[in-house]
């Protein structure tokens, strides 16, 4: 975006899509996937909550204890992303240091796990998108037949542990 002259914080939300690849010995599963499959709660509880399983933690480890009123400051101000993803100089030292977090998904929430989502089959290309009720899943399919033709596709539901349905367009690779 930058580098086409675009303002990158013009749209502050965004869609999200992520291009998921598997490939289990001579087999390729291809998904790109609507964020919302993997986001099921805002960054901000996610981090919150994290950090306040690492404060219990060590609260537990050290026999110290704190307020709830404290507890609850130290989860607001290290709750946002922002506050780990600069680099930090401390005097005298010789490097710099950043903090970052990483996300794994779980194996539940791995839409290429053939368990949880045996309808995603070996070599096909997925286009997966929220679905929450009929008149949306009729727009979505409407809107793909405008641009594909509509026999091309495998088109299902698959339902997502935890956020609903997702609506799925599938084509052998």
């Amino acid at each position: 975006m930058e580098d086409a002259g675009n303002d990158i914080f013009s749209l502050p939300i965004r869609d999200v899509y992520y291009l998921v690849r598997g490939r289990k010995k001579n087999h390729t599963k291809i998904c790109l996937v609507y964020g919302s499959f993997f986001e099921t709660i805002s960054t901000e509880n996610l981090i919150s909550e994290s950090f306040s399983q690492v404060l219990e933690e060590r609260l537990k480890e050290s026999g110290k204890e704190i307020s709830d009123e404290f507890k609850q400051t130290l989860l607001s101000i290290f709750s946002q992303q922002v506050n780990f993803s600069k680099v930090r100089n401390v005097e005298k030292a010789s490097v710099k240091l950043r903090f970052r977090i990483m996300t794994e998904v779980k194996a539940e929430g791995n839409i290429l796990n053939p368990k949880k989502n045996p309808e995603i089959k070996d070599d096909t290309l997925n286009f997966v998108l929220p679905c929450h009720n009929e008149k949306e899943e009729k727009e979505i399919v409407n809107k793909a037949e405008l641009v594909f033709d509509p026999g091309q596709f495998n088109i299902f539901k698959i339902k997502h542990h935890f956020n609903g349905y997702f609506l799925v367009f599938q084509v052998s690779l």
